[in-house]
C-alpha cells in the first residue's frame, strides 16, 4: 500500500471541492493506503466545527461527515499553522477537530514520506 500526501487549499466559498480532498482521502485510506491532508489557505477554517457542518456538497455527503469517517479512519489531517492564524482559526477548534497544527517541516516531512502527491 502507498503512502499519499494530500493538499487542499479549497474552502467554504466551494463546497464542493473543499470536501473532494476528505472524500477521496477515505476512499484511499479504505482501500488500505497511508493518508496524510495538509489544509492550506482557504481550507483551515474547515477545522471549525461549525464550518463543516455547514457545508453540503453537490453529489457527496456532508463535509462534517467527510471529516469525521477520516478521523475514525486514522488519516492524519493537518491545518497550516500560519494559515489558520490569518483566518483566525484557534488552536482549540484545531485540538477538538481531530486535527492538529501542521507546520512547514511538516508539510516538507509529509512531501518526503510520501509516495504519492494529491493536490485537491
Amino acid at each position: 500500500m502507498a503512502n499519499i500526501f494530500m493538499k487542499s487549499s479549497w474552502g467554504s466559498d466551494d463546497p464542493t471541492r473543499a470536501a473532494m480532498v476528505f472524500g477521496h482521502g477515505n476512499a484511499l485510506a479504505r482501500a488500505g493506503h497511508s493518508i496524510r491532508i495538509f489544509l492550506v489557505g482557504e481550507a483551515a477554517p474547515l477545522a471549525i466545527e461549525a464550518v463543516r457542518a455547514s457545508l453540503f456538497p453537490v453529489g457527496w455527503p456532508s463535509l462534517a461527515v467527510q471529516w469525521r469517517e477520516c478521523v475514525a479512519l486514522g488519516v492524519d489531517i493537518m491545518v497550516c499553522d500560519a494559515c489558520r492564524q490569518a483566518r483566525g482559526v484557534t488552536p482549540e477548534a484545531i485540538k477538538d477537530s481531530g486535527a492538529r497544527i501542521g507546520t512547514p517541516a511538516d508539510f516538507v516531512a509529509g512531501v518526503e514520506w510520501s509516495d504519492k502527491i494529491v493536490a485537491e
